[in-house]
């Protein structure tokens, strides 16, 4: 195990896949699942959570995790992230998704509630999918083709993130993601259903997003949280698609807001 910015970094093996995390802290665990293009430096600025071990993973075919086999899918993502939660014993875990991670943490909440006590989800894909029109994929392969592509296309999902230095290291991960997985996740979420279930999980959920989203709708926001029995909404007025980069000490003031009003009680 290793130090880095974003706290320890280790390695732990899933059943097809080696996933590379950052662990930072003790207490209530509380795992983060990154977007597309996305790796755990997505969450280094908001490790520090009282109170809380806070565990942020490269998913499968991302960062320096191994790629999967096969075609990506949400469901494939979400076996991942139940089997790294498992792997850890981090059972009972605030589980936050952000982007991608939003419908992959849904995906791992419906099927395994016993690993969750609470979703909180980031600018997330809503529960009935995130299609990208056919006419953009050609743009898609462009990015993984083209690093100044990718660099202007990541640059607007972040309007307030002012670290130049900070945005380059996550284009240069963006880069590293599995050539299967640009065309594959944008299938993979234009594939993924989730609506019916949500109501079944019991847990509490809150949902974020940032005004300034150019990606995630407001009413994509309003059904997440209306697909849950115990969700609440919060707007972050100053942020656009990834709010633990562009306002982290806000994001964490939302995330230990959360987390206090699960009670006190040693996680399930």
């Amino acid at each position: 195990m290793k130090a880095n910015g974003g706290g320890r970094s280790a390695a732990i093996e899933v059943p097809g896949a080696r996933m590379v995390y950052a662990d930072h802290g003790r207490g209530r665990p509380v795992v983060c699942l990154h977007g597309n293009t996305g790796s755990r430096r997505w969450f280094e600025r908001v490790m520090d959570v009282p109170g809380c071990r806070v565990v942020a993973p490269d998913l499968p075919n991302f960062g320096e995790s191994s790629a999967l086999p096969g075609s990506p899918s949400i469901e494939r993502y979400g076996e991942a992230a139940a089997d790294f939660i498992r792997g850890l014993a981090l059972k009972g875990a605030v589980l936050v998704g952000h982007s991608l991670g939003g419908a992959v943490a849904m995906s791992a909440a419906v099927r395994w509630p016993d690993l969750v006590d609470g979703l909180v989800l980031v600018d997330s894909a809503p529960p009935s999918g995130f299609p990208t029109p056919e006419e953009r994929y050609p743009l898609v392969e462009k990015m993984r083709l083209d690093r100044q592509i990718l660099a202007a296309a990541l640059k607007a999902t972040v309007p307030a993130l002012n670290d130049d230095e900070l945005f380059s290291r996550l284009v240069d991960d963006a880069a590293r993601m599995a050539p299967a997985a640009w065309i594959g996740n944008a299938r993979a979420l234009g594939a993924f259903r989730c609506a019916g279930a949500c109501g079944r999980f019991p847990g509490s959920v809150l949902v974020i997003w940032g005004r300034r989203d150019v990606l995630v709708t407001e009413a994509m926001a309003r059904e997440t949280a209306e697909a849950f029995p115990r969700a609440r909404l919060a707007v972050m007025e100053n942020v656009g698609h990834s709010p633990p980069v562009e306002d982290s000490a806000g994001f964490v003031r939302e995330l230990v807001s959360f987390i206090a009003g699960l009670g006190t009680e040693e996680p399930s």
